[in-house]
């Protein structure tokens, strides 16, 4: 099997680390003229013409395959889902060239059998690589993909897949043992008999990945997982789904990521950045570096904005703004633990209202549901967030939490109100912090 990293390790290097220019936010500009989205021929492939029907009872793969296909051999265009209700009783899978176009009042319905996931395909899980169900859409080491319209795509978790969480741990345990062992990938074959529930929509070892406009409900984990790619836009979706572990975006091991004009209702976070669990992350060695995140609303049962907690490969350069959290547990939460190593550095967010949050408004976690106590800790440096406006945090405003051998370092928050909380600041094990115009119970906040 040829490996989903051969393509990323041949990409440049981060354009820079903590102290990229005296206004560190020009960066942005250079990460956008590396990403851009993918152009595609200007030819339409119905799925009708290749034999699906509206009918939610009758399976209309087979046609989408072939439309894919044949749109892919003839040099790539739109592969077109009508107005109606598809029912595709398997995963779709993207080629090269192809964009996955689902009109206006277009619904695509996944099957909820898992057998209808096999075979088993390449993936990481909960950041640690395996051969496991396939993603609902799914595309391996292709270019030039999107997934358009104002249509829905609706994964049906709920019915079955989404189900399994109380039951998955005993593969769960075994999974992080493997990758803990370095086991080699081609022994981790779980998939048919097990219980990891598969992504919904997830590109692996992609360049150029456009995913725009659609809606999408009642997903079976993570809902959007581009791993591993390079050059990915998301634009423009709406997130509906509160299953177990539905994250909204999950951008892991990717370089050059530009998620904007979203919508997250979620079970779980609303964007959660990634770069593998553990050992077998640090195998691989591929961070998360150079992500725009804009203009986005996150209604989220857990956290709004997150990094972590799988994240040994490292995550750098991230730019966060405009940000509305009517709902969260914690708003802008940073998480690891005594398993992970890596990092999280040069992070950017500015502009974020948060309404009400059932923690924290801020928070640096770095001893997050810790397994062992290996003493691998992340290194967390480099952090400005400025421009925040809370109303209510139910444990606590800012939280800055590191160890006494790696403290958070770095850290700058100006310009943060917060009306009400218990507990408005807590500092600990943290290095070269500022706060300015701080604001938290109406009380200007000095650090001890």
């Amino acid at each position: 099997m040829k490996s989903f990293r051969l393509l990323l390790l041949s990409l440049p290097l981060a354009l820079a680390g903590p102290g990229h220019a005296a206004n560190p936010w020009n960066m942005v500009k250079q990460i956008e003229k590396q990403i851009s989205a993918p152009v595609f021929p200007d030819r339409d492939y119905p799925v009708t013409r290749y034999g699906a029907t509206d009918d939610a009872s009758a399976d209309s793969r087979p046609a989408i395959l072939q439309a894919i296909d044949r749109c892919s051999s003839d040099g790539g265009g739109r592969v077109v889902i009508p107005r109606g209700r598809f029912f595709c009783k398997g995963p779709v899978v993207l080629k090269s060239n192809v964009n996955l176009h689902l009109e206006e009042g277009a619904e695509l319905i996944f099957s909820a059998d898992e057998k209808d996931y096999l075979p088993a395909v390449p993936t990481r899980w909960e950041g640690t690589e395996v051969f496991n169900y396939s993603p609902l859409v799914y595309a391996y080491n292709v270019k030039n993909i999107a997934i358009t319209g104002k249509g829905t795509l609706n994964g049906q978790g709920s019915k079955n897949i989404a189900t399994w969480k109380p039951r998955q741990k005993p593969d769960q345990k075994k999974l992080r043992k493997m990758g803990t062992e370095l086991v080699p990938l081609y022994e981790r074959v779980f998939g048919e008999g097990h219980l990891l529930r598969p992504a919904f929509v997830e590109p692996v070892s992609c360049t150029n990945v456009l995913i725009e406009g659609i809606t999408l409900i009642d997903s079976p984990f993570w809902v959007i997982h581009p791993l591993f790619c390079e050059n990915v836009t998301v634009r423009g979706v709406r997130v509906d789904t509160t299953n177990d572990n539905n994250d909204g975006c999950d951008p892991e091991s990717c370089l050059n990521v530009l998620i904007e004009d979203c919508y997250f209702h979620t079970g779980d976070d609303g964007i959660a950045i990634k770069s593998g669990r553990d050992n077998d992350a640090w195998r691989i060695g591929q961070p998360t570096q150079n992500v725009i995140i804009r203009n986005c609303t996150f209604n989220s049962k857990i956290n709004g904005l997150c990094i972590g907690s799988e994240i040994s490969g490292g995550v750098r350069n991230v730019f966060a703004e405009n940000l509305y959290i009517p709902s969260a547990t914690d708003a802008i939460y940073f998480k690891s633990n005594l398993d992970r190593g890596g990092y999280i550095e040069n992070i950017h967010i500015r502009n974020v209202r948060a309404d009400s949050v059932r923690s924290t408004l801020v928070k640096f976690e770095p001893d997050y549901k810790s397994e062992s106590r290996n003493n691998y800790p992340t290194r967390f440096r480099g952090f400005v967030i400025e421009n925040v406006k809370g109303g209510v945090a139910e444990i606590s405003g800012i939280d800055i939490s590191g160890f006494a051998r790696m403290p958070v370092e770095d850290v700058t928050i100006r310009n943060l109100t917060l009306d009400r909380t218990p507990i408005p600041l807590i500092v600990k094990n943290a290095e070269n912090i500022t706060l300015k115009k701080v604001m938290i119970n109406g009380m200007l906040q000095t650090l001890p």
